[in-house]
């Protein structure tokens, strides 16, 4: 345990925000003590961006943030069992604590909450670093009360426990989710004692709430490096737990055959090594999952062939498929789901383009099927490259190239990039005398797939011709195919 020391000469900070020293005014008129806590304190040190405003009030924290809101003429949201309350003001969403001592219950998420000191409302937090408080009142104003000297803990960039971490993380597992997130946004360590309490409890985590678990995972995806965050889940035991389809990936197997050894990579090593490679590239957190995912369903596609090695076949469309399941698991939102599955299912795909011989019908294939996640899926490609051998690295970046600039040419030459039948449902349902109905949709698939096939250019001109030649033909095959169906 960290314990606390009260000679510690208090350091002082300075506070610009009008926000923060406006509540330090109103304190003082209204006669309470309080402090600045948490995140905001941290980030000052870290000269980083402040966005956390939370403020610790010694007293009945929610008078005094209903007469804050009062004054201001907005409204305090108010959760009294834990002396909690929020108050919008001039764009922050400012949050007032009373100080408190917290115990839970065993099999609880939810504390049961008692007044208690500063020191009380200190011992409680994560991590030291997120245990020092400044006061925003007029005579101790900016004043740093750090018992537990997280200060020195930044300056080591080490993640700390204010008490012994297996008490801090019974109290609330998901603490031992926000030690991986603060290390791989930070780049700290964790602390040896606490990373060896987490690998222990790393269980406990299961009694946390999938939508609270999402939350970290998302932040730690938002980390500049995120794999790293991952390979603490992974030595720590908690990714079986949080995302158990990726813990999967781990591992190395060998086969002798004959006079050779054939092992494979290890896929989660390899994914990790896509997701921070993709990463230096995009912010774009749906990007990085897909990385992330990419090889999801190797372990179940993995077969041994002799004299050849090992084989995955089908594990792009397999994967994608598995994704719906992975995605009701870990409590994503459904709307991103058709366009991760669609570059799971074709990062492959880029590379079979690479030949010469190659027509201008594959590729417009390709990046018709891709349509918006093109460039994505390219982005994806390049980063899934993770050879060591520099020769080879440059070859297969090469043949990217190459077959990026082929998609261009075929796209600057078609018109491609918002492609669909030049003839609209519409015109065809007028001049066929037909409701709206699959027979519509099956006539204007069939131009497209002229089109994509090269048979026709895509110009309304042309593809009205088309259509106007083929129209009857396409009825009957449409009307016979449905008869076919029914017998």
């Amino acid at each position: 345990m960290n314990k606390p020391d009260t000679n510690i000469e208090l350091d002082k900070i300075e506070i610009n925000e009008d926000i923060v020293r406006y509540i330090g005014k109103l304190a003082d008129d209204l006669g309470y003590r309080v402090y600045i806590v948490g995140g905001y304190v941290r980030d000052y040190y870290l000269k980083r961006q402040r966005e956390d405003f939370d403020f610790t009030v010694i007293g009945d924290s929610i008078a005094f943030a209903e007469k804050i809101a009062e004054l201001n003429r907005t409204k305090a949201v108010v959760y009294t069992a834990f002396r909690t309350a929020l108050v919008p003001l001039r764009g922050y969403k400012l949050e007032f604590v009373g100080t408190r001592k917290e115990e839970y219950l065993p099999d609880s998420r939810k504390p049961i909450v008692s007044e208690g000191t500063l020191e009380d409302d200190l011992k409680r937090r994560d991590f030291t670093i997120n245990a020092m408080a400044v006061s925003l009142n007029k005579d101790t104003f900016g004043e740093v009360t750090d018992i537990f000297d997280g200060k020195s803990a930044l300056e080591d960039k080490i993640l700390k426990t204010p008490l012994e971490p297996e008490i801090t993380f019974s109290d609330d597992p998901l603490r031992m989710l926000r030690a991986v997130r603060f290390a791989s946004q930070l780049g700290f360590n964790i602390d040896e004692s606490a990373f060896l309490a987490i690998r222990a409890m790393s269980g406990r985590i299961s009694i946390v709430s999938r939508e609270r678990i999402a939350d970290e995972f998302f932040k730690i995806m938002k980390s500049a490096k995120p794999g790293s965050g991952f390979r603490i889940l992974y030595e720590t035991g908690l990714l079986e737990y949080v995302f158990p389809e990726l813990a999967k990936l781990s591992g190395i197997e060998t086969v002798q055959d004959i006079d050779r050894n054939y092992a494979h990579k290890d896929v989660l090593l390899h994914s990790l090594q896509v997701l921070d490679c993709i990463s230096e590239s995009t912010d774009n957190v749906w990007l990085r999952i897909a990385a992330l995912v990419h090889d999801i369903a190797k372990p179940q596609t993995k077969r041994f062939i002799k004299g050849s090695g090992w084989s995955y076949h089908g594990h792009e469309e397999f994967g994608a498929r598995k994704l719906k399941h992975i995605f009701n698991q870990m409590k994503f939102s459904k709307e991103h789901l058709p366009y991760i599955e669609k570059l799971v299912r074709m990062h492959h795909r880029p590379m079979a383009l690479v030949d010469e011989g190659v027509t201008d019908s594959a590729v417009r294939r390709l990046a018709s099927q891709a349509g918006d996640a093109l460039e994505d899926l390219f982005m994806l490609c390049r980063a899934d490259i993770t050879t060591k051998n520099p020769n080879l690295s440059a070859k297969y970046l090469n043949n990217y190239d190459i077959v990026t600039q082929k998609v261009i040419e075929v796209q600057e030459k078609d018109k491609l990039r918002e492609f669909q039948s030049p003839v609209r449902g519409d015109e065809i349902m007028q001049i066929c005398k037909l409701p709206p109905s699959q027979t519509v949709g099956y006539i204007k698939t069939t131009i497209e797939e002229a089109i994509l096939d090269g048979i026709i250019p895509n110009e309304y001109d042309a593809a009205k011709q088309y259509f106007m030649e083929n129209k009857d033909t396409w009825l009957l095959e449409f009307k016979g195919s449905k008869k076919a169906k029914k017998q």
